[in-house]
């Protein structure tokens, strides 16, 4: 890192536009741009300036600007850095860029300020890839997971099962080592057990929340199913407000599953249009319905509809899943499922998962893989402890369960490919 990086940190076509310079000679090669000496101003102040062409004859400005002042340790990144506020013109932004490039500095790749924040002890990486959850989060149950993760929430979580994983591993060295001295006591099987026990519960907690955390952050499947003509696609449509599914009184017009999303109460909700289901000959329309049976398994809401008088069809629903029935009685829509837009939109509202700001939620499938490995390994010291297995058996096994856990944090992580993965579908600027 001893190179010094610039880039845009701002989407385009916007009045202002900001640049982000930062490392070693981030202070000097802005004050060449500008009247400004950035190496002898107090950290942390903010400067009006004009942006020039230290090469141009005539010194001609090319914008004006504000700039702020960060220096190391006390910045994003953890280095010198300096941003640069000036009008959003392309022009403008790429001229102040380009001048950089000059003055010695590189472009830099995408998620690279995130990266070196790490690098320099600024955040560990379940705090950086909170970043990239916060510039994508679309929904406020999102934002605040996300929010929550960037003050820490994971990192609190882990830190609290790394002491309850060493404990336990202190309790096994400790037996190890003074195992030929009858006249000491030392934690029984059981106490370790439930400790262990205690401390898998904890690690499965965290990987179940997955499940949650991925529905709030791509959507909360919700299927819409019943029979041929019920109204399902007129349903979609009303919550959608648009026409996405084609309405016909031809049954079997939807042949495949139609998805799209609508935000209700600060949650994504992602609706899915089933084909109806009934017996049919009809090769196409019979895949259509086994898309649907696929459908009601993924989601975690079901919308039942129905006419009066005709049964539900034959759905198996899960303990984790909720079912709202709709009966459609009238021609006018607000009724005419038997229940007004308004009342089902809050009981989608309420179907929904429930998180606060203290729950700690997982979003990222690498923290979930994570967690499942960590898992795996404790239930084998678990199995060990229960079958009286040596102490230098399961130690190695409740060291493979910190080492993992801690992937998470980055703690055991240093390859640069792992690293470049992680931070590769960052914005350029973060």
């Amino acid at each position: 890192m001893n190179d010094t990086i610039c880039a845009i940190a701002t989407p385009p076509g916007g009045a202002l536009g900001i640049i982000r310079v930062s490392g070693p000679q981030a202070l000097s090669a802005v004050s060449t741009l500008c009247n400004v000496r950035c190496d002898s101003v107090a950290a942390n102040t903010v400067h009006f300036t004009r942006i020039i062409d230290p090469h141009a004859a005539q010194h001609e400005p090319i914008d004006e600007a504000i700039i702020t002042v960060f220096r190391a340790p006390h910045s994003y990144t953890g280095e010198d850095s300096v941003e640069i506020s000036c009008h959003g013109s392309r022009y403008i932004l790429n001229t102040v860029l380009e001048l950089l490039v000059q003055q010695g500095c590189r472009m830099a790749r995408p998620g690279e300020y995130t990266m070196r924040a790490y690098l320099n002890g600024k955040m560990d990486l379940s705090q950086a890839e909170a970043v990239a959850d916060l510039i994508a989060s679309a929904n406020s149950a999102t934002h605040r997971i996300a929010m929550s993760q960037l003050r820490g929430g994971i990192s609190t979580e882990l830190s609290r099962l790394r002491e309850q994983l060493i404990n336990l591993t202190s309790l096994l060295e400790l037996e190890l080592d003074f195992s030929d001295h009858e006249d000491l006591e030392f934690a029984d099987r059981p106490e370790l057990l439930a400790l262990a026990q205690q401390t898998d519960n904890h690690i499965t907690r965290l990987a179940d929340s997955f499940h949650t955390g991925n529905a709030l952050k791509n959507g909360i499947p919700v299927a819409i199913v019943g029979a041929p003509n019920v109204g399902k696609s007129t349903l979609l449509n009303a919550l959608l407000g648009e026409e996405r599914a084609i309405v016909s009184d031809i049954q079997g017009t939807t042949r495949d599953a139609i998805e799209d999303t609508i935000l209700l109460g600060g949650i994504t909700f992602r609706f899915i249009d089933t084909a109806g289901i009934r017996h049919t000959s009809d090769s196409v329309e019979q895949m259509g319905i086994e898309r649907s049976i696929a459908a009601v398994q993924r989601a975690q809401i079901i919308l039942m509809m129905t006419e009066p008088g005709v049964p539900y069809p034959d759905i198996t629903v899960r303990n984790d899943q909720t079912l709202i029935r709709i009966e459609n009685k009238t021609e006018h829509f607000q009724a005419k499922f038997g229940i007004g837009l308004d009342h089902l939109r809050q009981q989608l509202i309420d179907a929904a998962p429930k998180t606060s700001d203290s729950d700690v939620i997982v979003t990222n499938a690498r923290h979930y893989e994570v967690l499942c490995r960590a898992h795996d390994h404790l239930k084998r010291v678990i199995n060990g402890l229960q079958q009286q297995l040596s102490g230098d058996l399961l130690s190695e096994d409740l060291r493979l369960t910190i080492d993992t856990l801690a992937e998470i944090t980055g703690g055991q992580i240093t390859p640069n490919e792992v690293l470049g993965n992680i931070f590769k579908n960052f914005c350029v600027g973060k």
